[in-house]
C-alpha cells in the first residue's frame, strides 16, 4: 500500500511566468483582442478580457506526497481562495489514504464541501488535488495514467487548435480551428455583420474540408444564436461553443428545438457530472468539461462514461497534458483541443508556460504520449516562485 503522507497547496507568482491561458502579456490575442463574453455589454469591459478580470484568481499548484516519496503534481485557476480550502480542510481527506482510493477521497471531498461548494473555486481545489493523486498513482506504479484508465484507444491524438491565426493552424496539419466570436448582441446587427465576415474570411483561408468551430464563450442569447447560426449557413461551422451563460439549461434546450441540425457544444464551465446531466438533458451534442475545474480525472471519467451512454462526444476544454491523457483512453474522445498560446497564436507552446517540464507538444497537428509515469511532466520550481500562505 502506497499512503498519502502530506498535500501542499501553493499559489503561484502568475506575474513572473505565464501558468494558465489568463496568464499573458499585455497585447497577447487570448486576452487582449475583442472576444464576445458576458462582460460585453459593458463598453468599458468590451476590449479586453484583463480590463474585469478573468484571470484573477491565478493559478493553485498541489503536490500529493506519498509515504515511500513519490510526489505528484495538480494544477486549477482557484488562487489562493482555493489555496485556503485545501490546507484547511480538504486536503484532511487524502492524507492516511492509499493512493489508489481516488473514488473515496473524492466522494468525501465532495460531500463535505457541499454546504458551501458544488461549483466554482471549490470544485477548482477538489479538481488540483485529484490531478495531483492521479499523477502520484501513476508514478508510483511506473505507469502513465492512460494506462490507469485502461490502456491508450489511439496511439496518436489528433488535435484542433484554438487560434485566430487559421491559415496557420491548418499549415500545421492541425484538422481544425477554433476562432473566437468579437461581437455580441450588445453589438447589434453591425456586430452581427463583422462576425459573419470575419468566418467568411477564415474560411476563405482555410478552404472547405477543414473544421472551423465558433468559441461564443457565454455571450450570447437565444435570438442572436438563432440569427447568427442562419447567417453562418453557407461556411458549415463544425460545432458553436458555449454561446449562452452556464445555467441558462432552458436556454439551451430552446435552441435545440429551434436548431436541431446546429451542433451546439459546452461545458467548459460546467461542474461534476450533475451538472453534465443537465447539458446532457438538454439536448448538448459535445460535452466539454475542463479537467482542472470539473472535478479532476475522477470526474472527468464519470462524465465521460455517462455521455458514452447517449452516444455523445466527449472533446475537453483545454486542459493540456490532463486532457490529453484522458482523450486517449475512452471510445467517445475522438480527438482534443490544443490552445495556441504565442502572442499571435501561430505557434504551439507549452499550455502551462515555464510550470512544468517536459510538456508534450504536437507534431503535425498530432500529439504522441509518451509511456513517462503518471502525467509525465514534472514541476519546474527552480523558475517560478511558491509561495505556501496557508500551512497549518
Amino acid at each position: 500500500m502506497s499512503i498519502i503522507k502530506d498535500i501542499r497547496a501553493f499559489t503561484v507568482d502568475s506575474g513572473k511566468k505565464s501558468t494558465d491561458y489568463t496568464s499573458q502579456p499585455k497585447g497577447h490575442w487570448i486576452t487582449d483582442t475583442l472576444v464576445a463574453n458576458p462582460m460585453a455589454i459593458y463598453p468599458e469591459y468590451r476590449e479586453s478580457r484583463t480590463s474585469w478580470g478573468i484571470g484573477v484568481l491565478g493559478s493553485v499548484v498541489v503536490e500529493v506526497e506519498l509515504e515511500n516519496g513519490v510526489i505528484g503534481v495538480g494544477i486549477s485557476t482557484a488562487g489562493p481562495p482555493g489555496c485556503w480550502l485545501i490546507e484547511h480542510h480538504l486536503k484532511q481527506f487524502a492524507i492516511g489514504q492509499n493512493v489508489t482510493n481516488v473514488e473515496l477521497i473524492w466522494d468525501q471531498m465532495w460531500r463535505a464541501s457541499i454546504p458551501y461548494g458544488r461549483k466554482g473555486i471549490t470544485i477548482h481545489a477538489i479538481s488540483a488535488i485529484d490531478l495531483a493523486i492521479w499523477d502520484a498513482m501513476g508514478k508510483d506504479a511506473g505507469k502513465p495514467v492512460y494506462e490507469l484508465l485502461g490502456g491508450p484507444l489511439r496511439s496518436a491524438l489528433s488535435l484542433y487548435a484554438t487560434s485566430p491565426a487559421a491559415a496557420s493552424v491548418k499549415k500545421q496539419g492541425f484538422q481544425g480551428v477554433k476562432v473566437p466570436l468579437p461581437y455580441g448582441p450588445s453589438s447589434g446587427s453591425e456586430g452581427l455583420k463583422k462576425n459573419v465576415e470575419l468566418i467568411s474570411g477564415v474560411r476563405d483561408s482555410v478552404g472547405d474540408g477543414f473544421d472551423i468551430m465558433i468559441d461564443c464563450y457565454m455571450a450570447l442569447s437565444v435570438e442572436y444564436v438563432v440569427q447568427l447560426v442562419k447567417a453562418l449557413r453557407p461556411y458549415n461551422i463544425r460545432w458553436l461553443e458555449e454561446p449562452l451563460i452556464p445555467d441558462d439549461y432552458k436556454g439551451y434546450s430552446e435552441l435545440k428545438k429551434r436548431l436541431p441540425e446546429t451542433v451546439i457544444s459546452s461545458g467548459e464551465h460546467e461542474y461534476t457530472r450533475y451538472g453534465f446531466s443537465q447539458l446532457i438533458d438538454c439536448g448538448i451534442d459535445i460535452l466539454q468539461p475542463d479537467m482542472m475545474w470539473c472535478g479532476g480525472m475522477t470526474e472527468a471519467r464519470r462524465i465521460t462514461n455517462m455521455a458514452a451512454a447517449k452516444d455523445i462526444p466527449v472533446i475537453p476544454h483545454g486542459s493540456g497534458v490532463y486532457a490529453f491523457h484522458h482523450q486517449v483512453s475512452f471510445p467517445n474522445t475522438p480527438f482534443a483541443e490544443f490552445l495556441m498560446l504565442s502572442p499571435k497564436g501561430d505557434i504551439a507552446t507549452p499550455q502551462f508556460g515555464s510550470l512544468f517540464k517536459n510538456e508534450p507538444l504536437p507534431k503535425d497537428g498530432k500529439l504522441v504520449l509518451s509511456n513517462s509515469p503518471g502525467f509525465g511532466i514534472e514541476l519546474n520550481k527552480k523558475e517560478l516562485d511558491f509561495i505556501r500562505p496557508f500551512a497549518i
